[in-house]
């Protein structure tokens, strides 16, 4: 027996089929392919023909929606955009796909790719399970259907709220942009926001010393990025992005300068702030300096395109660091000792705050322009004798 529009890896069978070349404008991929999760023939024939047949009606549908409507010329619809039935507005539906080109034609200007990437695969997500509907005909029971789909597929808590948060923000903003009613069924779905969270482990001070030596020994790009985030607590993506004119090396107080650029976004409006140079940082930031002339990138090589690629350099130094950490542990883990640290150090906690650009709770915190540099590199100068 032969399984259409299949191929097989290991065993498994895998749907595989090339996206139309007039639907390719509704598409970021040129094919569409994933498991069938079976090795049986019989099984993956059935699974393979219902899929290609979902995909057939559904780019029919797509063909007729780009077509121009049978007797159209026959609507009583004025040039002025009236209603051509009393009382419904033209703009009165909205199908989710099109509501995510509205989110993304008004919010997404500027925003990174992972913004525009996130938005559309949320959204594709719930027309995969419950279908591509007007807003108004989600129900309750959808919404739970695509909870327990995206249960089903082994999602941890932390992945589905996320996804949630973003299928929520995209229908209620498109929703308020056409001027649509809206009870969103998309909101107050329960399921376990903790099931398959890991939390993510400090590294041991022991551990920091170990990666900073081997990072002094091998000396190169990605060591330096490593060194960086090891006594500033940056996150990753921060320190990627950095501008080479941001790392101040020279003065009394060198200081890594954490600012949006327009290659890459900030996680919060707090995380805005400066960072004295210490320790192995100092060190990482004058080697990127000596190494780097007249660029403007401290970390060219994860700044092409107009973006940071920090997935790149997430997937590169974890490997790398992998088998010198305890489980669990990865670059974000310097984050979490940098805390850890600082609280060894007696160091106050509106300090702590500042230096990773937390949220520091209460009124008064909103006030004044925080500690200044002098008073920071005091503790952070602290945090490396107290860990050497």
């Amino acid at each position: 027996m032969s399984v259409p529009f299949s191929f097989t890896k290991n065993g498994i069978y895998y749907f595989e089929r090339r996206v139309p070349t007039d639907l390719s404008k509704h598409y970021d991929t040129r094919k569409i392919s994933y498991s069938l999760r079976t090795r049986s023939v019989r099984v993956a024939a059935t699974r393979a023909r219902r899929a290609a047949d979902q995909l057939d009606e559904y780019w029919y549908h797509l063909r007729c929606k780009d077509a121009d409507l049978p007797g159209q010329h026959r609507l009583r619809i004025a040039a002025g955009g009236t209603e051509a039935i009393p009382g419904v507005s033209l703009s009165d539906a909205v199908l989710l796909s099109e509501a995510v080109a509205i989110y993304l034609n008004q919010k997404g200007q500027g925003r990174p790719i992972t913004f525009h990437r996130a938005a559309e695969r949320s959204c594709g997500y719930v027309i995969d399970v419950v279908g591509d509907k007007d807003l108004r005909d989600y129900t309750k029971k959808d919404a739970n259907v695509f909870r327990d789909a995206l249960i089903e597929r082994g999602l941890s808590g932390s992945s589905i709220t996320r996804i949630f948060g973003t299928v929520r923000s995209v229908t209620n903003f498109a929703a308020s942009e056409v001027g649509v009613s809206f009870n969103n069924p998309f909101s107050g779905v329960y399921f376990d926001r903790q099931a398959g969270v890991q939390e993510r482990e400090p590294l041991p001070v022991e551990t920091v010393e170990k990666l900073q030596a081997e990072c002094l020994c091998l000396d190169d790009e990605l060591r330096w990025l490593v060194a960086l985030v090891s006594d500033t607590g940056m996150r990753l993506a921060e320190a990627a992005g950095l501008a080479l004119d941001d790392l101040v090396i020279n003065g009394d107080c060198p200081r890594v300068i954490i600012q949006e650029h327009p290659w890459r976004r900030l996680k919060t409006a707090g995380s805005t702030r400066e960072v004295p140079l210490v320790g192995q940082a100092l060190w990482a930031a004058k080697r990127i300096h000596s190494a780097t002339s007249g660029g403007v990138h401290a970390f060219p090589r994860y700044n092409k395109n107009g973006q940071t690629n920090a997935n790149s350099a997430s997937a590169a130094l974890n490997k790398w660091m992998k088998p010198m950490v305890p489980p669990g542990c990865t670059m974000h883990s310097f984050r979490h000792s940098l805390r850890d640290r600082l609280r060894a150090v007696e160091c106050p906690a509106d300090i702590v705050d500042q230096l990773g650009g937390w949220q520091t709770d209460g009124v008064g915190q909103a006030y004044g322009k925080g500690y200044p540099l002098n008073v920071l590199k005091k503790w952070m100068a602290k945090l490396v004798r107290g860990t050497k």
